[in-house]
């Protein structure tokens, strides 16, 4: 989910009616129906029938069809629209992190670290490489825009661009690197060398660690 798309979610949970029935359907055990929360929480039905369905567009419900009469077969009735919590899970951080993109590179890093030759740090190194390559191959197979931008940008980098390269104006894993920040600054120059390597880029990435900055910087080796 996007940024802009995860904000759009959160943002209609702002009116009170729909953000009483929100909770009150993931507070079930089961699926509900239209008129189990109408019953529920004192509502019209129509009214019920409205935010339901616009927490289910913005993603944070996920509907199913059950018949409740007990009855199948001809004259059994319509199966009845059910809500429950979506599986998808919507998270904004301002600055943007992306600290579940870490938790995946650490956790499959560990893995390899224990069934091959790596070490802990050089397989985080790989795993971070060929995620920032997987990220380069996806955008440019999208063909829309400057994919190398538009990756640093879904990711939360806020890259800068400048006469001699770009600055990456933000970290998206800031408070791991502050604790870490030789593994979490390694893991993040692989991420951006490998997303310039599937691009086939002639810019190069570098640890440059500035204050306020990402500790990597993109550089023109031209220059």
């Amino acid at each position: 989910m996007s940024w802009d798309a995860a904000v759009q979610a959160v943002a209609v949970l702002e009116e009170p009616t729909r953000r009483r029935l929100y909770e009150y359907v993931v507070g079930q055990p089961g699926p509900v129906s239209r008129d189990d929360a109408a019953s529920a929480l004192g509502l019209p039905r129509t009214t019920v029938a409205f935010h339901l369905d616009k927490l289910t567009e913005e993603g944070l419900l996920d509907t199913c069809y059950e018949r409740r009469t007990g009855r199948t077969g001809p004259g059994a009735g319509r199966p009845a629209k059910l809500y429950h919590r979506s599986d998808r899970e919507i998270e904004i951080t301002l600055p943007e992190r992306q600290y579940a993109v870490a938790g995946h590179l650490l956790a499959t890093a560990i893995q390899d670290a224990e069934t091959t030759d790596l070490t802990p740090r050089e397989a985080v190194n790989r795993r971070a490489h060929e995620y920032g390559e997987a990220l380069g191959r996806a955008a440019r197979d999208r063909g829309e825009g400057d994919p190398l931008v538009e990756v640093l940008e879904a990711h939360g980098f806020e890259p800068r661009p400048e006469e001699d390269g770009i600055a990456l104006a933000n970290c998206p894993f800031r408070r791991l690197a502050k604790d870490h920040p030789q593994l979490v600054c390694s893991m993040n120059l692989h991420l951006v060398a490998g997303l310039l390597t599937s691009l086939d880029s002639p810019l190069e990435a570098e640890l440059a660690p500035t204050p306020g900055h990402c500790c990597v910087r993109i550089t023109n080796s031209s220059h």
